[in-house]
Formats: structure tokens, C-alpha cells, sequence
């Protein structure tokens, strides 16, 4: 009698092993078979859920997508008014400490991979635009009263303030140290008017 397989502790499994191979040694060394050994299963096993490195990638993107927005909903969700949601959401994309500065790095390869693969690009694009649909549903939450322009210019600044240092402090901690980047935020929160 054959036994079935618990697909989703499994995809589970591998999405852990993925998850360990982009944290430890970043999108270039993805491989199949570097994510078997991580999930402590066989090539055979990840080769049956992902045929290809390609497929990897997209499964790893949309996992990286997935744990943030999973974290945004609860600090939204969590948050006192408005303005603390947003300082909050804003925060978390910040490199801040070890599992935010992992997925700065891990954001960081994968907007250098999309460039010239048209699917990487295209899923980048629409977790991109919910990001910005939820800065600016929260903007527009703190500021009711302002203009559709002027919440999507302070949306841009915001979001190019947070992931413009998140990139910064990934490659270079030391120069931009966690209370640097929440003063930057706090600073630009502040000039806008939103915090």
C-alpha cells in the first residue's frame, strides 16, 4: 500500500530550505540541489515541485513577499491610529536586525535578477504595487484631507526613504546603523507631515 504524502508539510519543507539557502548564501548559490540540503531531502523531491533554478526563484520571491506582508497585516492590524500603523509598516522594511536585514539582501538580488528576466520583473512589479497601494491607503488614513498628487509624491518619498537605507545598511551595517535608519524615517515622517 503506497503512502501519501503530506504536500503540505513538504512544500513547507522546502520553502524553509529555500528561505535558508537565500539567507545564508544569497540568490546566486539558489540551486536545487543546495536547497535539498538545506531541507534535508533529496534533489529528486525539489526537482518535483520545482523543475528548474527559474522556477526556484519565483517561489523564493513570492516567499519573500509573503512573510512581509504576513508581518505589515499584523503590525497594521495591531497599531493604536493611523500614523503608528504607518511609522510601523514603514519600520519593518527598514534593515533593523538580522531577519530584516536578510530580507533586504534577499530584495536587494532579486531586483538586480529581474533585470532582463520579463517574469521576475513582472512579479516584482505587482508586490511593488501592493506595497505602494498600502503606504498610500495608509498615508491617505493619516492625511484624509490631501490631494490624490500629493499622497502619491509623499508615498514615493517614503517608500524610496525606507528601501533606499534598507539597501544601504544590508551592504554597509556599520555606516547605517539601525538608529540611523528609525531618525531617518522619524525625519522624513516628520518633514511630510505624518508623523
Amino acid at each position: 500500500m503506497s503512502r501519501k504524502a503530506d504536500r503540505p508539510a513538504q512544500e513547507a519543507q522546502l520553502s524553509r530550505g529555500v528561505w535558508e539557502v537565500l539567507a545564508r548564501h544569497g540568490i546566486e548559490r539558489l540551486t536545487i540541489r543546495a536547497v535539498a540540503a538545506a531541507a534535508g531531502c533529496t534533489t529528486g523531491l525539489v526537482m518535483h515541485r520545482f523543475p528548474n533554478r527559474r522556477a526556484l526563484l519565483l517561489h523564493a520571491r513570492q516567499l519573500l513577499h509573503e512573510r512581509t506582508r504576513a508581518r505589515v497585516e499584523a503590525l497594521e492590524a495591531d497599531a493604536a491610529d493611523p500614523a503608528a500603523a504607518l511609522r510601523a509598516v514603514l519600520a519593518q522594511g527598514l534593515a533593523l536586525d538580522a531577519e530584516t536585514a536578510t530580507e533586504s539582501v534577499v530584495w536587494v538580488g532579486f531586483l538586480a535578477a529581474s533585470v532582463g528576466d520579463d517574469e521576475l520583473a513582472a512579479q516584482h512589479r505587482a508586490n511593488n504595487q501592493a506595497w505602494r497601494e498600502r503606504v498610500s491607503r495608509l498615508v491617505s488614513a493619516v492625511a484624509p484631507g490631501w490631494s490624490d498628487a500629493r499622497v502619491a509624491t509623499a508615498t514615493f518619498a517614503l517608500i524610496a526613504m525606507v528601501e533606499g537605507a534598507a539597501a544601504l545598511a544590508s551592504a554597509d551595517p556599520a555606516s547605517y546603523p539601525p538608529a540611523a535608519q528609525t531618525a531617518a524615517l522619524d525625519a522624513t515622517l516628520t518633514a511630510l507631515r505624518l508623523g
